[in-house]
This record gives structure tokens, C-alpha cells and sequence, in this order.
């Protein structure tokens, strides 16, 4: 049987942790930046934990890293 290909789009978007949660960046923090306040680009700044529904769809992407 051959091996599992890792999607190479979702390994450049999310990292493991050492206590094997899954990272990742958070979105709006491209453009239109002039709009938004300086609190709120500094929380964007920051990374979130992929929730817990999603977790199943991210190992399936990339399954090498768990």
C-alpha cells in the first residue's frame, strides 16, 4: 500500500505543538491594514489553536507530522 502524500498548501499553514495541538495563523492580516486599529492587528498577529471539529480534517492533510 503505498504511503500518504502530505499536502504540501496545508503543512506551510499549520505546525504541531509538542503537545500535538494543531497552529495556526490567523486571516485579515493581508491588506486593507489602514481600516483596522492597532489592537486589532496585534491580535492578529498572534496564532490560534485549530478547533477541535477541524482537527480530523488538518492529521488527513498532513498525516506525517502526528
Amino acid at each position: 500500500m503505498p504511503k500518504i502524500k502530505t499536502n504540501r498548501s496545508a503543512a506551510k499553514r499549520f505546525k504541531i505543538t509538542g503537545s500535538g495541538k494543531v497552529r495556526r495563523g490567523k486571516g485579515w492580516h493581508s491588506h486593507l491594514l489602514s481600516k483596522k486599529n492597532p489592537k486589532r492587528k496585534r491580535r492578529l498577529r498572534q496564532f490560534a489553536l485549530v478547533c477541535k471539529t477541524d482537527m480530523k480534517r488538518v492529521r488527513r492533510l498532513i498525516p506525517n507530522s502526528f
